[in-house]
């Protein structure tokens, strides 16, 4: 039997869509809600949120299975923040589908690994694609169908493929006061005609770049956060921003409006074009279902 690797986020949001869409497509359910229960836990665990029923070591001896790779195996990350204790993430799953093995296998960074022609085919945030290998332009970027186009063959044989339906929106924000201090809505067509401060997060800095265009940018200067402050307050203050936003409501509490979703924050599916074999198109057809995408390719 054919057995494809699949680079896959060790935990998060990511990670749960991918398990969500196996579970439509196979007889999976089961251990898929399992996995996403398991992470949630730990995760809870790591925030204080949940109170352990037994050491680390025995949670991570009793969640895997190493005599059968068809059920999840797990281990252990180191927390970055100081005094958090090793968080238990994914490592690997096996999951037999119409004769191929489908393997799951954890990284930190999936999109990477991709890059260094580790794997054929990955899942990772659509963010990080734009964060690393998106060309910027004086025109901003606004759909997934256009990513593929600015990124230079000559950096990377990685390409999108679909998107998960995962979505949540970079949102421009403001106060009402900078809103209308022009005669436009928050938008694309305010940042044009905006001189002044736009506070973002650090690590979105070439993100936000990318979806706003190089030529709207130029009179205005980036702000960020201080360490520990709350991103919607420290929008609050510079007056203009922008941000991942679910519903907006923690936004409104800061007495923020919400204006355009300028790019939509989802995972997405890469391909390695250079390292395409034997059985990778039926794994790209088990996750490509474009009607539930809105970054699906055209």
């Amino acid at each position: 039997m054919t057995t494809i690797s699949v680079a896959v986020p060790r935990k998060g949001r990511p990670l749960e869509a991918v398990l969500e869409r196996l579970a439509t497509t196979a007889a999976f359910t089961e251990i898929a809600d399992d996995v996403i229960s398991t992470l949630r836990y730990e995760k809870a665990i790591t925030k204080d949120d949940a109170t352990p029923d037994a050491p680390v070591y025995d949670r991570l001896a009793a969640y895997s299975d190493l005599d059968d790779p068809t059920r999840p195996e797990y281990t252990l990350l180191r927390d970055d923040r100081e005094g958090m204790p090793r968080r238990v993430v994914f490592d690997s799953l096996t999951v037999p589908i119409d004769g191929i093995d489908l393997r799951l296998v954890g990284r930190e960074e999936p999109f990477r690994s991709l890059r260094k022609h580790e794997f054929a085919l990955g899942f990772d945030s659509a963010d990080l694609v734009l964060e690393e290998v998106v060309q910027l332009r004086d025109d901003p970027l606004t759909e997934i169908a256009a990513i593929n186009e600015r990124i230079d063959p000559v950096d990377t044989d990685v390409r999108v493929v679909t998107g998960m339906g995962d979505t949540v929106y970079h949102t421009l924000l403001g106060t009402p006061a900078v809103r209308e201090s022009l005669p436009y809505d928050l938008s694309r067509e305010f940042l044009s005609a905006y001189e002044g401060e736009l506070c973002i997060s650090p690590r979105y800095e070439r993100l936000v770049e990318a979806v706003i265009g190089t030529d709207a940018l130029r009179d205005i200067e980036f702000v960020y956060p201080e360490n520990g402050q709350e991103e919607e307050a420290a929008i609050a203050e510079a007056g203009l921003g922008v941000y991942l936003t679910v519903t907006g409501s923690t936004a409104r509490d800061h007495g923020l409006e919400l204006g355009e979703q300028l790019f939509p924050s989802e995972t997405v599916l890469l391909e390695n074009r250079s390292e395409v074999g034997d059985g990778v198109d039926r794994v790209k057809e088990l996750f490509t279902a474009p009607d539930e995408s809105v970054l699906a390719l055209q």
